[in-house]
């Protein structure tokens, strides 16, 4: 390296400041003079993952293991690096086999963390969140991290004691306030909206801070009934938060009508893969998926694999689409022909080996309505459930939910239009699965669920193929971990305030229900 010591220490100067773009300017010419050296190749492969470029940063961060494999912080970057890409198993590999070797830094306790959260291994990502946090107390990302993995488990105090300890360090730490807002229902007594209404005036010019502090306002006020306020406060941060997200209902119209024209007709059942294993739970967010899903898993003859994005990813391995969205048009118009027992096959080995040691496993990514009649044709012993709600109640849940930006799902929330009109696009797809397969798909009303408890969880455990069983009835009581935005209302038993939320918002849902109505969208009760 003596030959390139200037060179190594301008990469190392723009690493160390995350100029990601710099990073990659300089490692390239400078690896074809140093090809074996392995902290070149890791700086490199870190560059590439930060810019969104995967292949180059697992080709770059494999090498820089394989030069230095005795380098736990190199590992624990590859296996963060896999959990990005969705390649879960060498993922989990990497990350299990980071442990054993014993980090002794907080960012790759850090790295093992996200990548067991990803992962939905929670408990794990929590230990590794508290590596993190005891190497380096005052670092307030550490803190949120290791709250929301508590969360996660239902340590619901010390979540809350974590994530006041990150706002201590750094007030400017605005996911936190959002974080913090819905972990307990605040009383008039006890609350922060006087603190978060300065911060607000504090930093009218920062769309970043809005979109947090906003949403943590409503949440506040909408519990100590001030809806009006709390509506305002909705509009004000799903504003600010999306204003840079160039949304446009004509994406996801052309989207829906893609799925729509590739799968025209059910296939006969030879076609697909035959095992019964899956149950897919699928629906708009925020329509009680989470809470069916604790109903089934609470069945002993029940898995939850959690939120997989295991389905999508067969979908676009198969179509060889090199786009970076999971589902696209491009991703649709590749696919030609499907293999759909290899569609099926491929799905349920990619669910090991966390799934197989119970009769069923529950996949609940509601967004899997996407590809339900794809689900019903590759595997047509699986069990498809799609969790329904009025569409008010909906599009006011979703429309009330700070979803995580990073992820590409809830662009359409950021307005309470667009919602409607993304609930027109759903309801159109589930009425052509319907249509195809009918007696396929059984649609359970969230309205149910909470007014009919045990009729209905007999229905769908009828539907799965489980036997009853009441223990299905105690789903509060079941100490497996959420990941969900759902994660501390799921830990409580059913209760009746959640139906009828809409009412509190009459006039602001107006011009909504005019849109749905307009639509031939049927907004009769309950």
């Amino acid at each position: 390296m003596m030959d390139y010591k200037d060179q190594y220490a301008h990469l190392a100067s723009a690493f160390n400041a995350g100029n990601w773009p710099a990073v990659l300017k300089l490692s390239m010419p400078l690896l074809q003079e140093v090809s074996g050296n392995g902290a070149v190749h890791y700086m490199a492969g870190i560059g590439f993952k930060e810019v969104g470029q995967f292949a180059a940063a697992l080709q770059h961060l494999r090498q820089a293991v394989a030069l230095e494999p005795s380098r736990v912080h190199y590992l624990a970057q590859l296996a963060n690096a896999l959990s990005l890409a969705q390649q879960v198993d060498e993922a989990r590999h990497c990350a299990d086999h980071a442990v054993k070797l014993g980090p002794v830094d907080p960012v790759s306790f850090n790295a093992i963390g996200q990548v067991y959260t990803r992962l939905q291994l929670h408990s794990l990502a929590t230990t590794a969140f508290r590596g993190s946090v005891a190497l380096m107390p005052h670092e307030a990302a550490y803190r949120f991290n290791l709250g929301n993995a508590l969360i996660a488990e239902g340590l619901l105090q010390e979540a809350e004691q974590q994530l006041q300890t990150c706002i201590n360090l750094a007030p400017h730490y605005w996911p936190a306030y959002v974080s913090r807002s819905q972990l307990r229902r605040w009383s008039p007594d006890e609350n922060h909206i006087e603190a978060l209404s300065a911060l607000v005036e504090a930093h009218r010019q920062d769309a970043l801070a809005l979109g947090q502090l906003h949403m943590a306002l409503a949440k506040e006020c909408e519990d100590i009934g001030r809806y009006h306020d709390a509506f305002v406060h909705y509009t004000a941060g799903k504003t600010a938060a999306g204003s840079r997200r160039g949304y446009s209902t004509r994406f996801d119209k052309a989207l829906f009508e893609a799925v729509i024209a590739s799968v025209q007709s059910a296939q006969p059942n030879d076609a697909g893969h035959a095992t019964e294993e899956p149950i897919f739970v699928i629906g708009m967010p925020r329509t009680g998926t989470t809470l069916l899903e604790r109903m089934i898993t609470s069945h002993p003859d029940a898995f939850s694999a959690g939120e997989l994005q295991n389905f999508g990813m067969a979908i676009k391995r198969m179509s060889g689409s090199q786009t970076r969205a999971m589902l696209d048009l491009d991703t649709i118009s590749s696919l030609g022909e499907i293999d759909w027992k290899g569609l099926g096959k491929s799905y349920l080995l990619s669910t090991r080996p966390a799934t197989g040691k119970t009769r069923r496993f529950v996949d609940k990514l509601p967004h899997n309505f996407l590809y339900a009649g794809y689900m019903a044709n590759a595997l047509p012993n699986a069990s498809i459930i799609c969790v329904r709600r009025h569409p008010l109640e909906t599009c006011l849940s979703n429309f009330r939910q700070a979803f995580s930006p990073e992820s590409p799902y809830y662009d359409y929330s950021y307005n309470l239009l667009d919602t409607g009109r993304y609930y027109v696009l759903f309801d159109r797809l589930m009425a052509h699965w319907k249509a195809i397969f009918p007696g396929r798909i059984l649609e359970v009303h969230y309205e149910s669920l909470i007014e009919k408890q045990e009729e209905t969880t007999r229905a769908v455990l009828a539907h799965c193929g489980l036997a009853w069983n009441p223990i299905c009835l105690k789903f509060h009581e079941n100490s497996a971990p959420v990941a969900t935005a759902s994660a501390v209302q799921v830990r409580e038993p059913i209760y009746l305030t959640s139906l009828c939320r809409r009412r509190h918002y009459a006039s602001e849902l107006a011009e909504l229900e005019s849109l749905l109505l307009g639509e031939d969208i049927d907004l009769g009760e309950p």
